[in-house]
């Protein structure tokens, strides 16, 4: 892979997390999940590094994030310090630090504070960047009262 071409793929990439978290935001759920291939796993860790949602394929992701986030909860993630390393010219892995906000508009806790990192390997078909797996590890959760 050239230079001009990593760059390209890098920004391609980037710009696959960039509808993920917008799509998190704005509760699109099946915007989301078509960023990941059909049979894609995504799998979030507590802390301790204990599994705490684990989901399986496009209509598996859409239909656990909308049951997880009530209609009206304020979503904000925030991606920064990418590293996107790539193993062919269709393959590539990624790591991004984050902080994630969730306010929910009513009951007990009110929402989280979280910090931590996307580890996400993505498959590029026809042309397109895909999320393969994407996996959430926290650093620190907050919980909101």
């Amino acid at each position: 892979m050239d230079d001009l071409a990593r760059l390209v793929a890098t920004e391609d990439i980037r710009r696959v997390m960039a509808r993920y978290v917008y799509s998190a935001d704005h509760h699109r759920w099946d915007d989301l999940a078509a960023l990941f291939l059909p049979d894609a796993p995504f799998i979030a860790s507590t802390v301790d590094g204990l599994v705490q949602a684990r989901m399986t394929g496009r209509d598996d992701i859409a239909g656990q994030l909308k049951a997880r986030n009530h209609p009206d909860s304020v979503l904000v993630h925030h991606l920064f310090s990418s590293e996107i390393d790539f193993e062919s010219e269709d393959s590539a892995t990624g790591v991004w630090a984050m902080e994630d906000v969730v306010t929910r508009p009513a009951g007990e806790p009110a929402g989280i504070h979280g910090y931590g990192h996307y580890r996400v390997r993505f498959t590029r078909l026809e042309g397109r960047w895909f999320i393969a797996e994407l996996r959430i590890t926290r650093l620190r959760l907050d919980w909101i009262y």
